[in-house]
């Protein structure tokens, strides 16, 4: 059995904030996939402050949530946080987002490793 290569995990991680953070998902899709997906998943403190970040603003429009990011990871202790390198680069098309969405998939299946039916 092939497992996920352990270098292929920041990528993983990294491809997830982006697709989060697109205007090409709305933000019931956001906060639909961030209640799925488990925050002990992002090996990166940084990443999972990020990502905890994201799920706690909810479905709000992505631009805002761009805007609002920042002040609430260096909040969190991150005071050189730069979402504009996380997220570089920083223009996402349509082709790309599907890339984006296969890593966040592939961070589900690492959040469910039992395929286990996940409750409300």
């Amino acid at each position: 059995m092939i497992s996920h290569p352990h270098d292929s995990q920041p990528l993983l991680e990294r491809n997830t904030l982006r697709f989060l953070c697109s205007v090409l998902i709305k933000g019931g899709t956001r906060a639909e996939i961030c209640r799925l997906l488990d925050a002990s998943v992002f090996q990166d403190p940084l990443r999972r402050v990020v990502f905890e970040e994201i799920r706690s603003l909810g479905p709000i429009e992505s631009r805002r949530l761009r805007e609002l990011l920042p002040a609430r990871v260096t909040n969190r202790g991150f005071p050189d946080f730069d979402l504009h390198a996380l997220l570089a680069p920083h223009e996402v098309g349509e082709p790309e987002i599907d890339q984006l969405f296969e890593s966040a998939l592939e961070l589900l299946d690492l959040s469910h490793p039992e395929n286990e039916r996940i409750a409300n």
